[in-house]
């Protein structure tokens, strides 16, 4: 859709200018409280299946997928003390501002997901979802704000993001894009805002 498009690019430049000195602050934070880079990239699946990288504040440790699984549980380990807050705030998450102008990602849509999951996806899905570009945010990101913490309660977590958890996504993640309008997608916009506030 056109207007959504435009509507990407607007709000993304000029998200990118008025978040520009909070980006600062952050990256301040990040580097004087550990060691690596400022932004953490990772690849993930996008429109028509492609791969892309994605980016975000970092908020876990250098070369922490290969301390642990690709997914985050509860008080991981891994997680940097300035980490938490990031992931608490989903501060981390601004950076895809970049993403969204770049064309990868949109300001709303299903939320992108790592390979190694995607391939567990039935195809019917696979051809809806990924017809359109990934989001920052979506339903799913709203109604499972605290995926981290149901994680944690799990002897086998991956096991219960599999079975329990991504099949909701893919659900939230199919309504939306079968009924998907502009108007739907400023609702998301503002009760993500809302959701985030109340945290």
């Amino acid at each position: 859709m056109l207007v959504k498009r435009l509507f990407d690019i607007i709000c993304s430049i000029f998200g990118l200018v008025i978040l520009l000195p909070f980006f600062c602050i952050i990256a301040i934070l990040i580097k004087s409280t550990s060691r690596g880079s400022v932004f953490f990239r990772q690849n993930r699946v996008g429109l028509y299946g492609k791969i892309f990288a994605i980016h975000k504040f970092r908020t876990m440790v250098t070369n922490a997928e290969t301390l642990g699984p690709k997914i985050t549980i509860g008080l991981d380990k891994r997680v940097t003390k300035i980490g938490y807050l990031l992931r608490k705030t989903k501060l981390d998450e601004l950076p895809q501002l970049i993403d969204v102008l770049y064309g990868t990602m949109s300001l709303v849509g299903p939320r992108p997901e790592v390979p190694e999951y995607v391939d567990l996806y039935p195809q019917e899905d696979k051809d809806i979802i990924f017809s359109v570009r990934p989001g920052i945010t979506d339903w799913a990101s709203i109604k499972m704000i605290d995926e981290n913490e149901i994680l944690a309660k799990s002897d086998n977590p991956r096991q219960i993001y599999i079975q329990e958890i991504m099949p909701q996504k893919i659900a939230f993640a199919v309504k939306y894009v079968k009924g998907r309008s502009f108007i739907e997608d400023i609702i998301i916009i503002f009760t993500t805002f809302i959701k985030i506030i109340r945290r």
